[in-house]
């Protein structure tokens, strides 16, 4: 598959050592090749919730016990349509990828025969450099920071946390061992290739802070970018790898709000190596005001806690690809806190983590079966009367194939 594909398809597959790493539609065009792929898949999912946060209006349902779903996992359909040539000594390049799901509600709407689940661009970018001096690229494309994290995480192929909620796709272990990367609208230069070495910088859309159970808005303007970056070395041979160094950093103005002026930021560190058929991830971030943990199971959402936040977390992952038969086998732990994070209800420590256990058969060099089990456990405890306090658990069978173009 070509990398200007798209960074969720091409990462998923490639990252994760699946089979249709070779995918892809190659038509020339005239001066340009054209690049055509992308990925559909679908799982049934059965998740049993208990605890008071899973339970009532916290929860996501009144009183839901159970949720049964034929839904899209962590990485929603996608097709990508993406272009390059060479042109006055620069490589150019184009990338649309347009995601969408299976569900067919919206979490207000249910649709029989409508169109309730959404369409979702998330890459629109272009691309220009050359090899001995780097490439800028200016649109809409995945983050830098926590983007080795995702693109490392196995359930990328699978479904992980968050089922059995309406939406274009699940959470992976977003919220419970990374945050989110996002698809924001960035200026960003990426060094050359130094022998393994390269490193990433970015000017990118400032995002507004603010609870869930508030507003995505609390009068804050949009007028600070922010910034983000990462350092990378990656090697080669029997025993290959990388490991990665990040950073994060946005200023909010929030004069209308109890909050005030503060500044997000956060840095990670990761590092994966592959050894025979053995394969081992381990990663860390640490933050202010950089998680959006809601008590629920959604978390993980960059600067959505509406104040500086104490957040931290990590995970680690082990995968052994069975001999001869070439199923992938991986088992995963992550965690993710966040202290004073400001709900409706008062101000609560949260911290989120999940076991995930997966395997990952390449029936065909195009399409993989997958069957995931994923343990969610989330603690609140609120800081004053009536702040959100107690737990919740998630418990998740998926079954169900991902098939790579």
């Amino acid at each position: 598959m070509n990398k200007k594909l798209g960074l969720a398809v091409a990462g998923a597959v490639m990252a994760f050592g699946a089979s249709a790493a070779n995918a892809g539609i190659i038509i020339p065009a005239g001066d340009w090749t054209i690049d055509i792929g992308g990925n559909v898949n679908a799982y049934y999912t059965n998740t049993r919730y208990s605890g008071s946060l899973f339970n009532g209006s916290a929860g996501p349902g009144t009183d839901l016990a159970r949720s049964n779903q034929v839904q899209t996992g962590l990485l929603p359909s996608a097709i990508g349509i993406g272009g390059k040539t060479r042109q006055n000594d620069l490589d150019i390049a184009f990338q649309f990828t347009f995601f969408t799901g299976t569900n067919s509600s919206d979490g207000v709407r249910e649709s029989r025969a409508g169109d309730y689940n959404s369409i979702n661009v998330r890459q629109s970018y272009l691309t220009f450099g050359d090899a001995s001096w780097g490439t800028i690229k200016a649109g809409r494309d995945l983050g830098l920071f926590g983007s080795d994290a995702i693109l490392s995480d196995m359930t990328l192929l699978g479904v992980g946390v968050g089922a059995g909620n309406p939406g274009n796709s699940t959470l992976g272990r977003i919220g419970s061992g990374y945050v989110y990367a996002d698809w924001i609208g960035q200026i960003q230069y990426a060094s050359p290739n130094w022998n393994g070495f390269s490193f990433a910088v970015a000017a990118r859309e400032g995002l507004r802070n603010g609870t869930l159970a508030t507003s995505p808005v609390t009068g804050e303007d949009k007028t600070e970018l922010g910034y983000d970056g990462k350092l990378s070395y990656e090697w080669a041979g029997d025993f290959s790898g990388k490991v990665w160094a990040g950073f994060i950093t946005q200023q909010h103005k929030n004069d209308t709000v109890a909050a005030g002026n503060y500044r997000s930021r956060g840095y990670e560190l990761g590092g994966k190596i592959n050894v025979a058929d053995f394969g081992l991830v381990g990663y860390y971030y640490d933050g202010k005001g950089l998680d959006g943990q809601t008590g629920g199971q959604l978390g993980g959402l960059q600067f959505l806690s509406n104040s500086k936040t104490d957040d931290k977390g990590g995970y680690v992952q082990a995968t052994y690809k069975l001999p001869t038969v070439g199923t992938k086998l991986g088992v995963s732990y992550g965690i993710s806190k966040s202290d004073d994070v400001v709900l409706a209800t008062g101000a609560t420590d949260i911290e989120n983590k999940s076991w995930i256990v997966g395997a990952y058969h390449p029936l065909t060099k195009s399409l993989n079966l997958v069957a995931e089990y994923a343990q969610q456990k989330i603690d609140a405890n609120g800081q004053a009367v009536g702040a959100l306090d107690g737990n919740g658990k998630a418990r998740t069978i998926s079954l169900g194939a991902i098939l790579f173009f």
